[in-house]
């Protein structure tokens, strides 16, 4: 079967160093989904404005090698246990493929670029391919109260982060407060713990510089 890209992502994100690593947990990113000119149709998003979810089916599209070993370490875990492939979601999978759920925003149907879909809590990088979309449906999708593996006994871990008011300023409210809630999760890979290391994040034409001390993670003016 070959699969060829409905849309393409459009992020604040142009490398993938700093996305946040599920969707939904900085929900006040925004993003766009910009259809190829194949699906520049208002009438495939006939109804869609009735949902408040959608699934997006995409491609790890920066991942630069294919895929060798069927055991992985997720970041959740410090990055040392190793975990099968099928039980994480790991960006290095055999197909490639990653799945998110994220909130429509709104629906531009007229625009130079045909339909435009805005969403927000996106984990895609700028750039990426889009191979399908899927309504979010609560009776279908949503499961609570159900086992969710190492996921329950290992809670997401969160950095206080002091961002320079000069820097704080060049960016809009909503930007910012992006901005701080995903570097509260700790953009580093997570074997990484040199306090004097500085890090530089692309983010919203801005290049980010931080480093991490204990459980504060300090923004470098440029």
């Amino acid at each position: 079967m070959e699969i060829l890209p409905i849309a393409h992502f459009e992020s604040p994100f142009p490398s993938k160093f700093g996305i946040p690593k599920q969707s939904g947990l900085v929900s006040e990113l925004r993003g766009r989904i910009v259809f190829t000119r194949e699906y520049r149709n208002r009438d495939a998003l006939r109804g869609l404005e009735n949902f408040d979810y959608i699934w997006l089916i995409w491609e790890f599209s920066a991942n630069k090698h294919k895929a060798n070993s069927l055991v992985v370490r997720p970041p959740l875990l410090g990055g040392n246990t190793r975990i099968g492939v099928f039980a994480t979601r790991s960006p290095f999978r055999p197909n490639n493929l990653g799945l998110s759920s994220v909130r429509i925003d709104s629906i531009d149907l007229d625009t130079t670029r045909g339909p435009i879909i805005n969403v927000l809590g996106a984990d895609l990088m700028d750039g990426t391919p889009i191979y399908d979309i899927k309504p979010y449906i609560v009776y279908a999708d949503s499961h609570p109260d159900v086992r969710n593996g190492f996921v329950d006994s290992t809670p997401i871990r969160r950095l206080k982060v002091v961002i320079p008011e000069q820097l704080a300023t060049r960016l809009a409210p909503e930007q910012l407060s992006a901005l701080r809630k995903t570097l509260e999760l700790d953009p580093r890979p997570h074997y990484h713990d040199d306090a004097t290391k500085v890090y530089g994040m692309p983010f919203c034409d801005m290049d980010i510089h931080f480093r991490v001390n204990g459980d504060t993670l300090y923004v470098i003016e440029d």
